[in-house]
């Protein structure tokens, strides 16, 4: 009795690649063996993989209050363009920040029945609102994102140590994660300034020793008080050692990176390219191979794009000045193709990065029921041509700004069709995503 059969000679499975049928009754995956049958049978070309859908926990949809960077109609139709049938928003740069229940309510009213994919939210953690923490908690949010310097708008300021363990102690009384973007202000503070055109200059500006000291306090931090930590956004791949040591010595921590990091190189970035901008900064190339190294070992537990859009005059490429340019990397569309064109020139295979990219960003969420192409998950589907070559057109993506420092980057990898609870994504259709509480699949 099931409804639809997905027939395919490569289906990436808990247990590997495999030649076999997926059968889904209900939005949910029921079998997933040889010989299936159905009233509606989806078979996949033979240069096609069948990849869970994606999960990306480190999305910035900006919306209500900065709509004109991006917005959750344009975010979600870019996810689902791109295999990504899960997101997480981030509780900057909207305006208000999730930072209390009222402005939870508020987003997840500006969002209702405008989302193309599944979205949850997570809560924020300021100075000041601690009170709040358990009541966004009780409302579903995924648990709580602080900064440990100016996070780059006035209306979400930093925790400074002593705010951060207040923050984790009353977490831990819940047993939900903090996830931090973890860079020291006072290294930052003594580091040459920056402006101008100079990359070399800004990537001065941003010293790895400021992620590494930022990432030590909060190892420190969560063994003190035993609350599950998360590291956005990683770049510097000093901090790997620590960050093993830490997990042997039972501290709770979790570790994502993001497709810049280990796309582009600093080497590569010309004068004034504004585009590449973000914060942690895109560092050498050696660099770049430690990440990869560090995924390979799993030290890096998933890949998610930190997508953080901004209108075209927020990046100044009218000056290319890097120290007042907005600093993020809008690649929400492009993050599989990316990291598979990466990924495979290491020997890497489309079963490591669905670990990467669906499973253990599910994980780290919480949503027991996405990532995985097993019985019980939801059908959630990305149809992907690893082999197909494209290079990308600024133009042609779905962003809400056409800003990307991927623009005519050839790529491999082609999403062809992105399924939702057995259901095939039409981003020209009437939207068909649900907004999530933590806990829910």
């Amino acid at each position: 009795m099931l409804d639809t059969v997905f027939k395919a000679a490569r289906v990436v499975t808990p247990d590997g690649e495999r030649t076999v049928d997926v059968g889904v009754r209900g939005g949910v995956i029921v079998a997933v063996e040889r010989d299936l049958e159905a009233p509606h049978v989806v078979r996949l070309g033979a240069d096609e993989v069948l990849l869970p859908g994606l999960v990306d926990t480190h999305v910035h949809v900006n919306e209500p209050g900065r709509t004109d960077w991006e917005g959750f109609a344009s975010a979600t139709r870019a996810a689902a363009a791109g295999g990504v049938t899960t997101i997480v928003d981030m509780p900057l740069n909207s305006i208000p920040p999730t930072t209390d229940v009222a402005a939870l309510r508020a987003k997840r009213t500006t969002s209702e029945g405008r989302v193309f994919v599944d979205v949850g939210f997570w809560g924020g953690a300021v100075p000041g609102n601690l009170h709040e923490l358990r009541g966004l908690h009780d409302a579903g949010v995924f648990g709580f994102k602080c900064f440990l310097l100016h996070s780059g708008v006035d209306e979400f300021p930093h925790l400074e140590p002593g705010e951060l363990a207040d923050a984790l102690r009353e977490i831990r009384a819940f047993d939900v994660l903090m996830i931090v973007h973890a860079e020291d202000p006072h290294v930052i503070d003594h580091a040459p300034s920056v402006h101008g055109a100079s990359y070399r200059d800004f990537l001065a500006s941003r010293p790895r020793g400021a992620e590494n000291l930022a990432i030590a306090q909060v190892i420190e931090l969560a063994r003190r008080t035993g609350c599950r930590v998360h590291i956005l956004h990683l770049s510097s791949s000093d901090a790997l050692p620590m960050i093993r040591s830490a997990r042997r010595d039972g501290v709770r921590i979790t570790v994502e990176t993001c497709p810049h990091y280990l796309t582009f190189s600093a080497e590569e970035i010309a004068e004034g390219a504004t585009q590449f901008k973000c914060c942690p900064p895109i560092r050498e190339a050696a660099n770049r191979e430690s990440l990869w190294q560090g995924l390979a070992d799993g030290t890096i537990d998933c890949v998610v794009s930190d997508h953080s859009p901004c209108t075209p005059e927020l990046k100044r490429f009218d000056t290319g000045d890097f120290g007042v340019a907005w600093g993020g990397i809008a690649s929400l569309q492009l993050g599989l193709p990316a990291v598979w064109t990466e990924a495979r020139r290491r020997g890497h295979t489309p079963a490591d990065v669905v670990r990467w990219m669906a499973e253990r960003p599910a994980e780290l969420a919480g949503l027991s029921r996405k990532g995985r192409i097993a019985p019980g998950y939801q059908a959630d589907f990305c149809v992907f041509a690893p082999d197909q070559v494209f290079t990308v057109d600024k133009e042609r993506l779905h962003h809400r700004n056409p800003v990307t420092p991927y623009h005519g980057r050839p790529l491999a990898g082609v999403i062809r069709a992105s399924w939702l609870r057995g259901v095939r994504i039409d981003i020209d259709g009437p939207p068909q995503g649900r907004l999530l509480n933590r806990g829910e699949a």
